[in-house]
């Protein structure tokens, strides 16, 4: 699989490849499963695709099928391992062009829970205090992983 030099998500493939990635969680066959970076929304993952392309549409039908099949059982695993309400799926790339997954858990406990998460300021939502620490981020990754197997 080609990386490309300059993708931010390409560079976090490459920092999984090396073992240096301290998010991630496992690997499928066509992409890499990654605790967020920030938790306000606890169990916050994010599902990467190994392939480096701009829209669904440019993957060839199989890698597709199964790229979507896998982006199902993640998002099930994330339900599965942090009980949200409910969970919201997000696959834009206006800001990063290569296809990734945000799977948000949402709870109505959250603020302005009826509403898209992008409608929080980021800065609460990227705050310091939202980067787990190691031990919740080590936590937050077993119950994931263990939903995964």
């Amino acid at each position: 699989m080609e990386l490309i030099t300059g993708c931010k998500i390409c560079d976090r493939i490459q920092s999984i490849k090396a073992g240096t990635n301290p998010n991630f969680v496992a690997e499928l066959s066509t992409g890499y499963v990654t605790i967020g970076d920030h938790q306000f929304y606890k169990g916050y993952t994010v599902f990467i695709s190994k392939i480096h392309a701009s829209e669904l549409h440019e993957l060839l039908p199989d890698f597709k099928q199964t790229f979507l099949a896998e982006m199902s059982l993640v998002a099930e695993a994330v339900f599965k391992a942090f009980k949200p309400d409910r969970l919201n799926y997000e696959l834009l790339g206006n800001t990063d062009h290569h296809l990734h997954w945000h799977l948000f858990p949402r709870r109505t406990t959250d603020p302005k829970p009826k509403l898209p998460v992008w409608v929080i300021d980021k800065s609460v939502t990227y705050a310091d205090s939202t980067i787990p620490s190691d031990t919740e981020l080590t936590h937050l990754k077993a119950q994931l992983l263990h939903e995964l197997e």
